[in-house]
């Protein structure tokens, strides 16, 4: 089972030195994220619609050890907890799941449900590391 955290929580795990890993697709991580977010979608734009990327874990496998410390992050808390789900089966061993994720979860009314990064106050940049953009992550899994 994955441990779900506040973004609260997922800001004192970065300051402890993990690692975010933003699952978002590219356009969305380009609208903004948390600062030193690394960008690997779980799910890709195409034709309209948003179908799985399938070098998901290979991207990750190749940019981050199995020990690695790792937050996982999306948009509202939906795909970065599938994410974490399929690290954890991957064999990685520190994952937790970010609840709310960057914009915060919603109820039917448009009330906060869960807060995420952005209603916590937290730091957020758009524009990524050269090293954390997905473009440079992929590369690196094609090697």
């Amino acid at each position: 089972m994955v441990k779900r955290i506040t973004p609260s929580e997922a800001a004192a795990l970065l300051k402890q030195g993990w690692s975010y890993i933003d699952v978002r697709s590219v356009p969305e991580f380009e609208q903004g994220h948390p600062v030193g977010a690394a960008n690997v979608p779980l799910l890709n734009f195409q034709s309209g619609r948003m179908i799985p990327n399938p070098a998901f874990r290979s991207v990750v496998e190749a940019s981050f050890p199995k020990d690695a410390r790792i937050v996982v992050g999306c948009k509202v808390g939906g795909r970065s907890m599938q994410a974490a789900a399929v690290l954890q089966a991957a064999g990685y061993t520190n994952v937790v799941d970010m609840a709310g994720g960057f914009s915060g979860q919603r109820d039917p009314y448009g009330r906060v449900a869960a807060p995420g990064w952005v209603d916590a106050g937290l730091p957020v940049e758009e524009a990524a590391p050269a090293d954390k953009t997905y473009a440079v992550l992929a590369a690196k899994a094609s090697k």
